[in-house]
């Protein structure tokens, strides 16, 4: 009895099986080299090595290849799990709802005259044309007096002398109350006006008067009290000069004393005056009271000095430039009746004429600087409460709710609570908002949280 050859073995039953199958390769492909496995062994036709996406991420699922996969309508998407650009953040106004660049300050500036000019042109045009009579009439005034006392060779008598200064002084003084009380109506107007325009609001030239009459009286003292603070270095130098020279101190000190205290007290203005920058946009759109306004301002300012000062000099640059090129046409103008070497009470008329050409010229450059030098400093109020006190998770929440009625839109500029520092959550809430939730977790490690209300930041 013979054993029988197991299968695979070899003998008849090797014969019946076959050769095994050989492995597939691609037409003109070849094989690997010794004891190595050629690319796409066992694959078969139609897939794998040579085919298109061989090898790519996604190659095999269904869809891959064909046109719009992984997209949702239009456009280019990428796949699940892949890499997003960061939402935009919304711009219902002006600016961006997000911490923004001097250059977006700039352009928010102008978009606010050029969206809404009946009330930041028309609101400058009549206050400072307002003005300008009364100071035109004044000046005029003047004139006419030094062209009575003028009138002969002779010298001027002593009542004729006191009559002029009395003309002068008050006239002086008045022109100078005046321009202060214009400038302080004029940035509480502004104010109410860009700032309302940051969430798209467009107000009247009356609206903008009802929302900041009642914060005039503050905003007047706020500005009395910033005129102080930069008296005061003058002030303390005038003593300590006076004080000096009647003890008797040599005139070599005096002069060096009097040139360090002239550097420092310019050192101290230019400080104080970025340090209360934001003074007038506490009062007018937080409704703080004056100590309370300088105070706000000094604590957002305190850590972006060198910032704030900065984009306010450039502000002020611009401003300047652009008021010179405005007046320009009329000081040429105004320049041609005053020329000539006519006598001085037959050059009163020409002289009136050169007045109020000037006074036009003042109008038109006033009318647009103004603005927006006013801009700049509420778009930059702005920034800075994004930047500390996330005030862009209220402004959100304020226009996704809506436009609120009357007055109480101004409570969106209100912090909702003692302010926070840096990196805090936000304190600034909508009118009748809850105050921000305590941050998840077990213990005060745990990081802060949006407020209650509204969407959460998108940028």
């Amino acid at each position: 009895m013979t054993d029988t050859p197991p299968s695979g073995a070899g003998g008849a039953g090797d014969q019946e099986q076959g050769p095994p199958p050989q492995p597939w390769f691609p037409p003109g492909s070849q094989p690997g080299g010794y004891g190595q496995v050629p690319p796409g062994a066992g694959v078969p036709p139609g897939t794998g090595y040579g085919q298109p996406g061989y090898g790519q991420p996604g190659y095999g699922q269904p869809g891959y290849g064909q046109p719009g996969y992984g997209q949702q309508g239009a456009g280019y998407a990428p796949p699940p799990g892949g890499w997003a650009p960061p939402p935009q953040a919304p711009k219902p106004g002006v600016i961006p709802l997000r911490p923004i660049a001097v250059g977006e300050i700039l352009d928010g500036a102008f978009t606010s005259i050029r969206r809404n000019p009946k009330a930041t042109l028309g609101i400058a045009a009549v206050v400072l044309t307002i003005s300008a009579i009364i100071t035109t009439s004044l000046e005029v005034l003047l004139l006419s007096q030094l062209g009575v006392n003028a009138g002969t060779d002779q010298a001027l008598t002593g009542a004729q002398l006191a009559g002029m200064l009395a003309v002068v002084i008050p006239s002086g003084l008045t022109a100078l109350i005046l321009a202060f009380i214009v400038q302080i109506l004029l940035t509480g107007l502004l104010t109410a006006v860009i700032g309302r325009s940051v969430l798209g609001d467009r107000i009247t030239a009356g609206e903008a008067w009802r929302i900041a009459l009642p914060r005039l009286p503050a905003l007047l003292l706020a500005t009395l009290l910033t005129g102080l603070a930069l008296i005061g270095p003058w002030a303390g130098l005038a003593v300590v000069l006076i004080a000096l020279g009647v003890a008797g101190a040599p005139g070599g000190l005096l002069i060096v004393i009097g040139f360090l205290g002239v550097i420092a007290a310019v050192v101290l203005d230019v400080w104080f005056w970025t340090m209360f920058s934001m003074s007038a946009a506490a009062v007018v759109l937080e409704r703080q009271g004056p100590a309370q306004a300088l105070g706000r301002s000094w604590r957002l300012v305190r850590k972006s000095f060198w910032r704030v000062f900065g984009i306010l000099l450039l502000a002020g640059i611009i401003v300047l430039v652009a008021s010179s090129v405005l007046r320009l046409p009329f000081t040429v103008i105004s320049a041609a009746f005053t020329s000539g070497s006519a006598p001085l009470t037959e050059a009163i008329r020409p002289g009136v004429v050169s007045l109020l050409i000037g006074a036009v010229g003042g109008i038109v450059a006033g009318a647009i600087t103004q603005p927006i030098s006013a801009g700049v400093t509420v778009l930059l109020y702005v920034d800075l409460r994004m930047r500390r006190e996330g005030l862009d998770l209220a402004l959100q929440t304020a226009t996704s709710d809506g436009q609120p009625p009357a007055d109480d839109f101004a409570t969106v500029w209100r912090p909702a609570g003692p302010e926070r520092p840096v990196g805090a959550a936000g304190t600034a809430g909508a009118a009748g908002t809850a105050p921000p939730a305590p941050p998840p977790g077990p213990g005060p490690e745990a990081g802060p949280s949006p407020p209650a209300t509204g969407p959460p930041p998108t940028w």
